[in-house]
């Protein structure tokens, strides 16, 4: 017997035409090339959404068809967001920060017909076209009297575009298994891999994003989105903010610690995301300018931090300087990407804020919809004990079945699991716990050592502004860690006084073997620690601790 209950596909364009209806005027707020700002809301967006939609059709895009955007986080980006999907075509969001050659070839892979891209990336638009093969037009996200000359096949002005489309223009009803959009992967080991959302997975995890235990995010809340726009959808954020009428500020190019702050105070920012590396630079503009800044202007209250681990620096920094909670959040591409979100339950409430940083400096709890579990090198389901390390696989309805081109199921097991490549606990309260990256993770003596959790350790002193960990040959000891870290500005710091500081916090035998100082660090495309970089840059290194 079936319910007697309506049936309603759900759909992107339902969430943009929720917004209009019943959050029409609250702000969305964008920083556009040149420093312009523009103040838009989710009636506007709504608006030209739809004539966006139509204008693309006028060009030909079909439902299926694929239109790429090289963009910053603009209001115009967000009306893509919106258009593409609403339309029935895939929005292709494709990370800049990638080599031209990985963009090239993200775009043959996808064959995108369409690429949308900000002034910025004019150079590079020009520099790939030629390689490109299905690429017929190009949009250049600006006004006509911006429009640069350039050599590019179908070159036309956004703005102009928009004027073209109906503003009458009705979404189509779309079976809600339809691809919405594609991310690709970063791509640090191999060819970067295209991972497509649907429009069912994409408002699940929405209702994810919205829910209390989940990011808590709510129509009382300011979003200031320093999470890029190309970076898995904004970790669903546009979607979400549409959802419940919260306000969305949205940044453009420059995510100085500077210009972060000033937004963040001038829009009454309550809510933001980003990664550990904004953070950092965040708090050192803080440090630098606190005499001459009044902290208590700023109204924020939540922060959440992902796409590597927080270390506990920034989460004590931000309770203690700001009064402003942590959520840590784990997640992948592959997992549209919220998986694990870091609140708390009730039995920490009266923990002294010690302990509960314990608690804020793990990865979080599985949400609903996502199960998670680890695994032993045979094969074997881990006991959830706080102690035990094993590969973490996830299952899910927002977590993907295969890559793009490859059969559906392929990336999965025989038990529906994906392999996520991390190397995780998980503890009694079920908390997960990353602990490394499978390729990443430090072998000595048959014993595991976290890198994640000595470079967190490293960043707790207050000299240091970033650290790296790798795992070196040893004659004895298989591998031992090597740490390398970026001081702060000014600073001065010797490897005695740091491995003096962190022997007190971490098992002794934890402890890295050699610490070298270095200007910087390299960083993947979406702000990580590339570490491959740094094993090659220090292939053939001997540690002063091995005697061979």
């Amino acid at each position: 017997m079936l319910g007697l209950m309506q049936s309603k596909p759900l759909l992107i364009s339902g969430l943009i035409e929720h917004a209009a209806a019943n959050h029409g005027d609250v702000e969305v707020v964008s920083t556009l090339h040149g420093g312009e700002q523009r103040r838009s809301n989710w009636r506007t967006v709504h608006q030209r959404a739809r004539r966006l939609a139509s204008a693309l059709g006028g060009l030909g895009v079909a439902q299926g068809d694929r239109v790429a955007t090289l963009a910053w986080n603009t209001d115009r980006h967000l009306e893509l967001y919106y258009a593409v999907a609403g339309m029935g075509a895939v929005l292709h969001t494709v990370n800049p920060r990638l080599f031209p050659e990985q963009i090239a070839y993200i775009l043959n892979h996808a064959e995108d017909g369409i690429v949308c891209f900000d002034l910025d990336f004019a150079g590079l638009m020009t520099q790939i076209a030629p390689q490109l093969t299905t690429v017929k037009r190009f949009v250049a996200l600006c006004r006509p009297d911006q429009l640069p000359a350039l050599e590019l096949p179908g070159l036309c002005c956004y703005e102009d575009l928009l004027e073209q489309g109906d503003p009458g223009f009705q979404w189509p009803l779309l079976d809600e298994n339809t691809a919405s959009s594609m991310c690709y992967t970063s791509g640090t080991t191999g060819h970067p891999k295209g991972v497509l959302y649907s429009h069912r997975s994409t408002v699940l995890h929405s209702f994810t994003a919205c829910a209390t235990d989940g990011l808590g995010l709510n129509a009382r809340d300011a979003v200031l989105l320093a999470v890029p726009m190309f970076h898995v959808n904004a970790w669903g954020v546009p979607y979400a903010s549409a959802m419940c009428g919260a306000k969305l500020v949205l940044p453009g190019s420059n995510l100085s610690g500077d210009k972060l702050y000033a937004t963040m105070r001038d829009e009454g920012c309550t809510f933001s995301l980003g990664v550990p590396t904004v953070w950092l630079g965040f708090f050192q503009y803080i440090e630098q300018h606190r005499a001459s800044l009044d902290l208590s202007e700023l109204r924020l209250k939540r922060v959440v931090v992902g796409g590597s681990a927080a270390p506990r620096a920034i989460i004590e920094r931000f309770e203690q300087l700001l009064g402003v909670y942590v959520i840590q959040a784990w997640g992948m591409t592959e997992t549209s990407p919220l998986a694990t979100i870091g609140n708390l339950l009730p039995k920490h409430g009266g923990l002294p804020l010690d302990e509960r940083f314990d608690v804020q400096c793990r990865q979080g709890r599985p949400i609903y919809g996502v199960e998670v579990e680890i695994f032993g090198a045979e094969g074997q389901a881990l006991p959830h004990d706080g102690q035990q390390m094993g590969e973490l696989r996830v299952r899910g309805p927002w977590v993907l079945s295969a890559y793009y081109g490859s059969a559906a199921g392929s990336a999965l097991d025989a038990q529906g699991w994906f392999s996520t490549g991390d190397v995780a606990l998980i503890d009694p309260d079920g908390y997960v716990q990353i602990t490394d990256r499978s390729k990443d993770v430090i072998k000595s003596g048959g014993e595991w050592i976290s890198s994640i959790d000595l470079e967190n350790l490293a960043v707790g002193h207050p000299k240091v502004r970033e650290a790296a960990v790798i795992g070196l040959p040893h004659s004895k000891w298989q591998e031992r860690p090597l740490l390398i870290v970026v001081p702060k500005s000014g600073e001065q710091v010797d490897a005695t006084e740091l491995l003096e500081f962190m022997k007190e916090r971490v098992a002794r035998w934890w402890l890295p073997d050699e610490v070298v100082f270095v200007d910087e660090l390299p960083h993947t495309a979406t702000g990580k620690l590339l570490k491959t970089k740094l094993r090659e840059q220090f292939r053939g290194y001997r540690l002063v601790t091995d005697p061979a």
